[in-house]
């Protein structure tokens, strides 16, 4: 089974095990060392820089993938579940990362408060993996002794590292900063390809609409005006009948089939089946 985790606000309450540095405003910056494969899912509350400093990591969105190997980086927008599958470097087995949350607060602030010239592109420009400079890594594996006592580090100390960063970005890649100054422009994505690749997904009808770049009402409103009926109906419906194709073509569980799907209540899941179906999953699963 995979896990899905909000980024930034799960690490920031504690509830994974990874260590953090959390700054003023709710970004955040995460360090993972692993020494074997994880996968799971990460909802992006905020963008997201990824970098890899040992082994490799698949990253997907839809159709979208890209392969982030050592000391190479990808910068992703919020509002989208990204799926992750991380593997140990050849030599130890060892996956190691940093994950900084960039909220517009922080960029607003680099941009104003610094000399920074450079050119803004009106073409939207699109996720990509790039290498890292030799500045660029070193300056990464300096934070390590931060993450030894996270609470004792001092907050303006954090909020320069962050625009020590920045500046390490523009030097290394001026696309990907690029990319950045894009991130302040609010984008609104197709209710069709948000529903479609997320209806199994447990996501809530809010989280739903952030991932769409829109209001729950204004959501709503869109989605009953190109399907005809709510969210909630049509997202159960689907759900339903994908449950019943795999439970007729393959040799899942019927917990497991209800987990995958997004119905996090087994028990649930075989009583709206059977009111739609007019028999119970198990039945169905009997016959696969």
């Amino acid at each position: 089974m995979t896990k899905q985790t909000k980024f930034p606000s799960a690490l920031i309450s504690g509830d994974c095990a990874t260590s953090s540095l959390v700054l003023d405003g709710g970004s955040i910056i995460d360090q993972c060392i692993v020494t074997a494969g994880e996968r799971g899912t990460f909802f992006l509350e905020q963008h997201l820089l990824y970098v890899v400093l040992e082994g490799s990591v698949r990253l997907t969105n839809g159709r979208q993938e890209w392969i982030v190997g050592k000391n190479q980086m990808l910068l992703l927008r919020r509002a989208q579940s990204i799926g992750y599958e991380k593997t140990g470097a050849e030599e130890t087995g060892v996956f190691e990362s940093l994950l900084f949350g960039i909220n517009d607060d922080i960029l607003k602030d680099f941009l104003t408060s610094q000399q920074v010239h450079i050119s803004y592109s009106t073409e939207e420009l699109h996720p990509k993996v790039s290498p890292m400079s030799n500045q660029l890594v070193a300056y990464c594996h300096s934070l390590t002794p931060y993450f030894v006592n996270p609470s004792q580090v001092n907050p303006a100390l954090l909020r320069l590292k962050v625009m020590e960063l920045l500046f390490n970005v523009i030097d290394c890649s001026k696309n990907i900063f690029r990319q950045i100054l894009q991130l302040r422009s609010p984008v609104r994505a197709d209710i069709h390809r948000v529903v479609e690749e997320h209806y199994t997904s447990p996501l809530s009808l809010k989280e739903l609409a952030y991932l769409s770049g829109r209001s729950i009402s204004s959501f709503k409103r869109d989605f009953q005006s190109i399907y005809g009926e709510s969210p909630a109906k049509w997202i159960r419906e689907k759900r339903l009948s994908k449950a019943y194709q795999m439970l007729q073509s393959s040799q899942m569980s019927v917990s497991d089939v209800a987990y995958s799907l997004g119905f996090e209540n087994t028990s649930h899941f075989s009583r709206i089946f059977k009111q739609r179906y007019g028999t119970s999953p198990s039945a169905i699963a009997g016959h696969a």
